[in-house]
């Protein structure tokens, strides 16, 4: 079961959960104060919760549970589409249109734009070159699409689910979540029910470089030394620091080029929406994690219903959103409502854009 169910119903603070995650008992948190004048609109999907696989302009195109996204430099936004089994692709424009796969047609084969299949893709992330990576998550495996629209399988084997690191089409992965790469085209991916964080280098060759599959908990420390609970978003700056959204442990953590891991905000199984410096702070189900030239980490907290930012200081803040009220609204941070927010990328001018439900949401 993916990281997408764990939320979906929420009433007076007692949540539904997937039966992989513990059943909580959420006490609302106090307002918390906001830093910005930040502010919400949709840019794509029907804010009804309306699915379906429309493209065209943002207002009339429609999605069906988007999950990952990433922007290219020329403003370009693409967005994993899950339950549409697609690539879907958000110009400058505004306008939407399918990059690989066919909505509702599930499968693995590679090929030209619609003639490839997912099973359900959760991350992408973008290279400078154009290149598109993947996780195709039920097929247990990681995609590559070229600049023209050429599907292949980057490392796994559809269906065959593992932890085995070398060489790509020897590796197995159990439902990859988060992918991000570096400027040397260095692939990490969560490896969400390993519970692991994983690499793979431009030759193709996979390791494992944070925790130990299958062994999930909460420890900091070196490599294989280190834990992990559901590792879902993953992000990667420019000196090759790995941030991880560590979705069953309410914690963004953060994985050094060396394998040693250190928790940057919240504190493993203590859950709430608290603002404050980072070992003060409370997360709940945090799921997308992004950050900017300046050293800005911002999450999608999924459970919360909000997103926030933690400073380069480690002081973390919301930006929009109230803790456990949801709905669509857009206008002003506090006023500002989400569904559940999911993935977030940010742009060289510090807009933020978020799947939440069957929508895109920007903020400026």
């Amino acid at each position: 079961m993916r990281c997408r169910f764990l939320c979906q119903t929420a009433l007076l603070g007692l949540f539904a959960i997937s039966a992989q995650a513990q059943r909580i008992l959420f006490v609302p948190a106090k307002p918390t104060p906001y830093e910005s004048a930040a502010t919400v609109t949709t840019l794509a999907g029907a804010a009804d919760n309306r699915k379906g696989n429309a493209d065209g302009p943002g207002s009339e195109a429609l999605f069906a549970y988007p999950m990952g996204l990433a922007l290219a430099a020329d403003g370009t936004l693409y967005v994993v589409d899950d339950e549409n089994m697609t690539v879907r692709k958000i110009m400058p424009t505004g306008v939407v249109t399918t990059v690989a796969g066919v909505a509702g047609s599930r499968g693995s084969a590679d090929g030209l734009g619609a003639a490839a299949r997912f099973y359900h893709p959760v991350g992408v992330a973008i290279d400078a070159s154009g290149t598109l990576y993947v996780t195709d998550a039920d097929n247990f495996t990681l995609r590559k699409i070229s600049s023209t629209g050429t599907v292949t399988t980057l490392a796994g084997v559809a269906g065959a689910k593992g932890s085995a690191d070398g060489p790509a089409a020897a590796a197995r992965f159990n439902l990859p979540h988060g992918v991000a790469v570096d400027a040397a085209g260095t692939v990490y991916v969560a490896d969400t029910e390993n519970h692991t964080i994983r690499k793979i280098t431009p030759a193709g060759s996979v390791t494992t470089l944070a925790g130990m599959a299958r062994q999930k908990g909460s420890a900091d420390g070196a490599g294989p030394a280190a834990r992990f609970y559901h590792p879902v978003g993953v992000a990667v700056d420019a000196a090759g620091n790995v941030y991880v959204a560590d979705n069953g442990n309410h914690a963004i953590r953060k994985v050094a080029p060396d394998g040693t891991v250190t928790t940057l905000a919240g504190q493993a199984r203590h859950h709430g929406g608290t603002d404050g410096p980072g070992s003060a702070a409370r997360f709940l189900f945090p799921t997308g994690v992004a950050i900017d030239g300046i050293g800005n980490v911002y999450v999608a907290d999924h459970l919360n219903c909000t997103i926030r930012k933690i400073s380069a200081s480690g002081e973390v803040s919301t930006l929009a959103g109230m803790t456990l009220k949801i709905g669509h609204t857009d206008g002003p941070g506090p006023q500002a409502r989400f569904v559940g927010p999911f993935g977030i990328a940010v742009d060289a001018e510090g807009r933020l854009f978020v799947t939440d439900g069957t929508t895109i949401r920007r903020i400026n």
